[in-house]
């Protein structure tokens, strides 16, 4: 709070000239603006919120006569605060969902049930999804500042996007297939 009000006065001695913080900086003579806070919320307060950013993703697939299956379209809305850059989030939420996707439809570890060992430990048997394999993606955010969180309003992105991805996918499946599949990767054999 202390740095915020030190940018905020900085820039009130030119109130009609929007500047970045770098030229702000270089009209008044300084060469940084430096602030300390230590924080030490009560566990009571923390306890009355939730800080997690939230997602529901919706797919269509195509499933063909052989079990193969295409991921076509992708819905996707997030809650994760206020967006600071929403062109990085949606690219962060994208490449979330193509990892979750290449999970649900190709990756999988083949262990050797006799000796233990796995069969596939390189990238030329262990299939990944690549450009081709991208669907249409429509993603949305909520782009709501949270009151609860510090100055900014954001929470994070992470890897939020795979968490959702999977399931939806097997959930498309079975609503083309009528087939419940709970074991990933989702093979053409295990829906024929």
């Amino acid at each position: 709070r202390e740095l915020k009000k030190k940018v905020v006065d900085l820039g009130e001695s030119w109130p009609n000239d929007p500047a970045q913080l770098a030229n702000l900086l270089a009209r008044s003579g300084q060469e940084q603006i430096q602030a300390e806070f230590i924080s030490e919320p009560n566990k009571e307060e923390r306890e009355k919120f939730s800080f997690f950013s939230y997602g529901a993703v919706f797919v269509e697939v195509h499933v063909d006569p052989l079990g193969q299956v295409r991921v076509k379209r992708v819905v996707g809305v997030y809650d994760m605060g206020r967006m600071i850059n929403p062109r990085l989030a949606r690219s962060q939420i994208m490449g979330g969902m193509l990892f979750g996707f290449s999970m649900a439809l190709m990756e999988g570890t083949v262990p050797d049930e006799k000796v233990g060992r796995i069969v596939n430990p390189n990238l030329a048997e262990y299939h990944v999804a690549v450009h081709a394999d991208t669907p249409e993606f429509d993603i949305d955010f909520i782009n709501e500042l949270d009151p609860h969180m510090p100055d900014l309003g954001a929470r994070g992105i992470g890897e939020i996007g795979i968490v959702g991805a999977p399931a939806a996918v097997a959930n498309a499946i079975f609503h083309a297939t009528g087939k419940r599949v709970r074991d990933l990767p989702i093979t053409p054999d295990k829906l024929i």
